[in-house]
């Protein structure tokens, strides 16, 4: 008998199928055992109407026939005949899966990580993060960008500053990648629209929601451009269909963190910082500290302001100082001091930068 995974098992009423995965939950009521099975597609309840041996975690595998319980999650449940313990879990699990929260230390959480790892809730939160990622790619293919992937060990550092990671590479000192922007302006020449889903590395604290010293980036180049709108434009646009495709397939996986859509509007608003930074100051007596351009308390303002006042949890916050971002930044022709770029916030986080880069050679030197 093939495998039925626990998705499909509805379609499979009053059949004999089987299933194989972990006791999630399992409870006696007199003669009758019932076992909470879960395996990667989903969860369903076996009902044994005789003695068997399981416990919560073993890895087990259940035949029996697929019947109609409007109560049962999905609307089925398994009248087990034939139970068999593929891997036995060897100790008692330190904490039930089994329960809508892990209301734990984060001490016990991580100690204890691959088990944790297993609730339904965090497993929302890979599930909804692979999707993420699917939209991203699809989406931008349909965009006509190629896929790239770029070196991560490099012979300099890619962005400057003191924030890279440097290490021996046989006779030679080398560093981890701070970004693929070289590599993809270099692809921009080749395709003229590139994108990578790839690591980052940078030697800052990781320990806030601003500063992680290895993450996965999603970046792009694009050429023949007007201006930065034109990005602006390409990323709200991409953003929209990531959201749209997140609604419709991973609507269970918000639910489990209650979440019940996801918004982009058609035209995110936009701002430039030096008026975002007097409506701080004058409306929410705030100022941003003189060291900063804008600090993770603006942002957050910022980001509050948006909702306040457009109803939307996005906002970009453009034309930041050119003598912050010199390098690639192309100056504004209006105000050379300000630069042509943006920093996208969701929910006061600035999750995206992007921008019109300098593309003349004189001005690069």
């Amino acid at each position: 008998m093939e495998r039925t995974l626990i998705k499909d098992a509805k379609e499979k009423i009053g059949q004999e199928i089987k299933i194989q995965g972990r006791v999630l939950n399992l409870r006696a009521l007199s003669n009758v055992k019932f076992l909470v099975i879960q395996d990667y597609s989903g969860v369903i309840q076996a009902v044994f109407e005789k003695e068997v041996e399981a416990k919560v975690g073993d890895a087990v595998e259940i035949k029996g026939q697929a019947r109609e319980d409007k109560r049962a999650k999905g609307g089925v449940e398994i009248s087990g005949q034939d139970l068999k313990i593929i891997s036995a879990c060897v100790e008692d699990l330190p904490f039930d899966l089994s329960k809508p929260n892990l209301n734990l230390q984060l001490a016990t959480l991580l100690d204890q990580r691959s088990l944790a790892l297993r609730h339904p809730k965090v497993q929302a939160i890979f599930r909804l993060y692979d999707l993420l990622l699917e939209s991203y790619e699809k989406t931008m293919r349909e965009e006509n960008f190629v896929e790239i992937k770029t070196p991560k060990i490099l012979e300099a550092a890619s962005e400057g500053g003191a924030n890279f990671f440097k290490l021996q590479y046989f006779e030679k000192s080398a560093y981890l990648a701070q970004s693929p922007q070289f590599y993809k302006q270099i692809m921009v020449g080749v395709f003229e629209r590139v994108f990578e889903i790839g690591s980052v590395f940078r030697a800052e604290p990781h320990f806030t929601t601003r500063h992680v010293n290895e993450y996965v980036g999603l970046d792009a180049e694009m050429g023949f451009i007007n201006d930065f709108q034109d990005v602006a434009k390409m990323l709200n646009k991409i953003l929209g269909r990531m959201f749209e495709e997140i609604n419709s397939r991973g609507e269970e996986y918000l639910k489990a963190h209650k979440i019940e859509t996801l918004k982009v509007p058609k035209e995110i608003h936009q701002m430039k910082l030096a008026e975002i930074k007097k409506i701080i100051k004058e409306k929410y007596n705030y100022e941003i500290p003189e060291t900063t351009d804008i600090d993770p308390e603006g942002e957050r303002i910022a980001g509050r302001w948006a909702s306040e006042e457009h109803d939307s949890d996005f906002l970009f916050i453009t034309h930041y100082p050119w003598s912050d971002r010199p390098f690639y930044t192309m100056p504004c022709q209006e105000n050379p001091k300000e630069t042509c770029g943006f920093d996208l916030l969701y929910k006061g986080l600035e999750i995206a930068t992007g921008g019109q880069r300098i593309h003349l050679y004189d001005e690069l030197l």
